[in-house]
């Protein structure tokens, strides 16, 4: 069987820099950041930590009172980013039994943890007897994607992955290859995450990977590649992207922003969270491959760059080995110091972000990168101020999660 060709046709999200994707991607060129202050201050203790945080998004405004009141905001973020991403792509918010063959595929990392913590701060601390009837439905990690289902009528597949912060590349990978392969026609992909409950973020401050900050450098907080870094910065959010035969998209009249030509995955298989050069190698390796790309065609790697003092320089050695000659000069930037990390939905927004660079031939840089950590040269780092009218001809987007896994994207101009 020919290999389908998959074209990308709409793109949704929310995010600390808005809900709009154009004016998030114009933010990021300008080098704007959408990390604040989050302050927790109750009965369980004091938190105050830089996090990216989607203030301004309004569940009710964007899904209605009714629907809002069903999910978990990791539902309602995802729900609201799918939904835009599918009027982007050209279709209506209704329910259409015909739609068989299209399908979701989602990614998220802790699936509706404010429903549990509330429901066992109930029981625990209020000493109530009883949680809500809903919290099961509210707090599944497949909540999102069943909901986005529902409401479109996609009767396609419909599947979740949790793979730490690899998810929601990971479901796009594996949705694309379902086009690809022709067992579905068009999948609605993508990942959502609410993770800044307060046990939550008391546990990342347990593994002692947070960025430290306060009120007035919580913006410049996350810090990937900078000899200065101190760690990673939480986020919510969700990107969304539809995926489709390029035959189907081509027939309706769709815009193809860019086409989605190559997956990889593999798994260190050797720590749960001390990254592996060789298993990052192998996913990019994969991915290129996948796509029947060589190194000379790539010309921006959106990276993983979280801010860790490991997985910086790790990532940035897998680079050099994948790429050799074309390592100095190939465009890198990793776009968490400005919408943070999103765990399991970051592939997705990163994704989208890779997606309108190719589209827009314009690369955001990597923000607060003001001295390079000598471990993390030997690529063209792009700080300072974004590249414009390049040509972007192919790119890769990286997503290395705990637990050793994984996942690379890799998507061509048209």
């Amino acid at each position: 069987m020919a290999r389908r060709r998959v074209a990308i046709t709409g793109l949704g999200l929310v995010s600390p820099l808005g809900a709009d994707p154009q004016e998030f991607f114009a933010r990021l060129l300008r080098g704007e950041s959408g990390i604040s202050l989050l302050s927790s201050d109750d009965d369980r203790g004091v938190i105050s930590r830089p996090a990216s945080q989607c203030l301004n998004f309004d569940p009710e405004a964007a899904l209605g009172k009714a629907l809002t009141h069903t999910m978990d905001r990791f539902s309602q973020l995802g729900a609201s980013a799918a939904f835009s991403a599918w009027q982007d792509a050209g279709f209506e918010l209704d329910n259409n039994p015909e739609r068989v063959d299209f399908g979701v595929a989602w990614g998220t990392g802790v699936g509706g943890v404010l429903t549990y913590e509330q429901g066992y701060r109930n029981l625990y601390k209020n000493n109530q007897r009883m949680v809500s009837p809903l919290s099961v439905v509210l707090g599944m990690n497949n909540a999102a994607a069943a909901h986005i289902a529902i409401k479109l009528g996609l009767g396609g597949p419909n599947n979740t992955y949790s793979v730490a912060c690899a998810s929601s590349t990971i479901a796009i990978g594996e949705a694309f290859h379902q086009i690809r392969d022709g067992k579905a026609s068009l999948m609605l992909v993508g990942g959502s995450e609410a993770p800044l409950a307060f046990g939550v973020v008391r546990a990342w401050e347990a593994l002692r990977v947070l960025s430290s900050g306060n009120a007035e450098n919580a913006a410049s907080a996350c810090r990937p590649f900078n000899k200065d870094r101190t760690g990673l910065v939480l986020g919510e959010g969700a990107g969304a992207l539809v995926i489709e035969d390029w035959e189907h998209a081509t027939a309706r009249g769709a815009r193809i922003y860019a086409e989605l030509v190559g997956y990889g995955s593999s798994c260190d298989h050797s720590h749960l969270v001390r990254p592996s050069g060789a298993g990052e190698i192998r996913a990019m390796q994969n991915a290129l491959d996948d796509g029947r790309l060589d190194i000379d065609q790539i010309d921006y790697v959106n990276a993983h760059g979280t801010a860790t003092q490991e997985g910086d320089p790790t990532e940035i050695s897998s680079l050099k080995t994948i790429f050799g000659h074309r390592a100095p000069s190939l465009p890198v930037s990793a776009t968490k110091s400005m919408h943070g990390h999103m765990l399991g939905a970051t592939g997705a927004i990163e994704a989208i972000i890779t997606v309108l660079a190719i589209n827009k031939n314009a690369i955001p840089p990597t923000a607060q990168l003001n001295e390079i950590d000598p471990n993390c040269l030997g690529v063209n780092h792009v700080r300072g101020a974004a590249l414009t009218d390049v040509r972007l001809r192919a790119a890769l987007s990286n997503s290395f999660a705990f637990g050793g896994a994984n996942a690379v994207l890799a998507f061509r101009a048209v």
